[in-house]
């Protein structure tokens, strides 16, 4: 099932399932889609066709086996196996992403953020922010596949050709302009100012 592709909409709301019925798996062997949508507040057929996204039909009368459905959540989620990412960039966004907790949701650690400098610093969590001297090395020890971008745009295909040289196969770039990767690589490149300026379209 890892390899359904689910909506944007959908897997925002996976996690919301999955802490409800790990809530209520001591006292409910079976859950219905009816009993999901009425303790969330959302609509039954929703709920049908985001279960059914990831985990097929439920048996009529039944429901969903409430221990397999969660089993099948935690699978798809990625969340039986923990995934290290890397942040470049230690200004604002880089740091606030740093310490954001959510990621955990979806199984995936961020490990540390690397920036220009001499010394290792400490974020407001607790984690680690590395002079790009320890890149490299930090990379190679911890398997990092998942890179994070969020450097000015003059210095991001800087970074993004760094993360690729290291092996990492997954780059999020938050840094204005187009970047370059390889046919094996993975990006995801987001425009904050474009996501606002929709927004104001549809107001």
């Amino acid at each position: 099932m890892n390899g359904v592709i689910v909506p944007k909409a959908t897997l925002g709301r996976l996690p919301i399932y999955l802490r409800y019925l790990k809530s209520i798996r001591a006292d409910s062997k079976n859950i219905s889609a009816t009993g999901i949508a009425k303790a969330l507040g959302y609509g039954e057929v929703q709920v049908r066709k985001d279960l059914g996204a990831v985990s097929g039909k439920g048996k009529p009368k039944v429901g969903y086996d409430t221990d397999d459905l969660i089993e099948r959540l935690d699978a798809y989620l990625g969340l039986n196996k923990s995934e290290q990412a890397i942040i470049v960039g230690a200004g604002k966004l880089g740091r606030a992403l740093l310490d954001y907790n959510g990621f955990s949701d979806f199984g995936l650690d961020i490990a540390a953020a690397f920036d220009t400098g001499d010394t290792t610093q400490i974020s407001e969590s607790g984690k680690p922010i590395y002079p790009m001297e320890e890149f490299d090395n930090f990379c190679y020890r911890h398997a990092i596949r998942i890179g994070i971008i969020t450097v000015p745009r003059d210095a991001a295909q800087g970074v993004c050709d760094l993360m690729v040289k290291n092996n990492i196969s997954a780059v999020w770039s938050f840094a204005p302009g187009i970047l370059s990767v390889p046919d094996h690589v993975v990006l995801r490149q987001e425009n904050l100012a474009l996501s606002l300026a929709y927004l104001t379209k549809q107001i």
